[in-house]
């Protein structure tokens, strides 16, 4: 089975209760790959929209590093999200964690807010795990 890879949003239902936060827990247990810039979008989202201080939100983080591969943003991937961008107009951030997870050989992002469905460079397909 090819690794799996996981958007800021999914991680963001692991602080929530009910049907979503389950299925994100089980993407998690898994052993999913998520990027640094996973871990950037998770941390702001911790402190203004969920009211974390700055030690609950690294404990949160502290365990998404240990549950999941975490993959560092390089100049290269840098380089690979500006080209899906513009190829799949993506807006940057997205196409920065697409980009990390094409080379992480993911063969599926989990994503609630990107094009469900679509395939990437013919290796990578963005599903949306909670769609019914």
């Amino acid at each position: 089975m090819r690794a799996e890879f996981l958007d800021t949003n999914v991680i963001l239902y692991l602080l929530d209760e009910g049907p979503k936060a389950d299925i994100a827990e089980t993407l998690v247990a898994r052993g999913a790959t998520i990027s640094v810039q996973v871990l950037n979008e998770t941390l702001v989202n911790c402190r203004r929209k969920a009211g974390m201080s700055w030690q609950e939100a690294g404990l949160f983080l502290d365990s998404l590093r240990n549950l999941c591969q975490v993959l560092p943003l390089t100049p290269e991937i840098h380089e690979i999200g500006r080209a899906l961008a513009e190829r799949y107009r993506l807006s940057v951030y997205d196409a920065m964690i697409v980009a990390a997870a094409l080379s992480s050989q993911c063969g599926t992002l989990y994503s609630e807010d990107m094009h469900d469905r679509l395939v990437i460079e013919g290796q990578l397909t963005i599903v949306n795990p909670f769609k019914e």
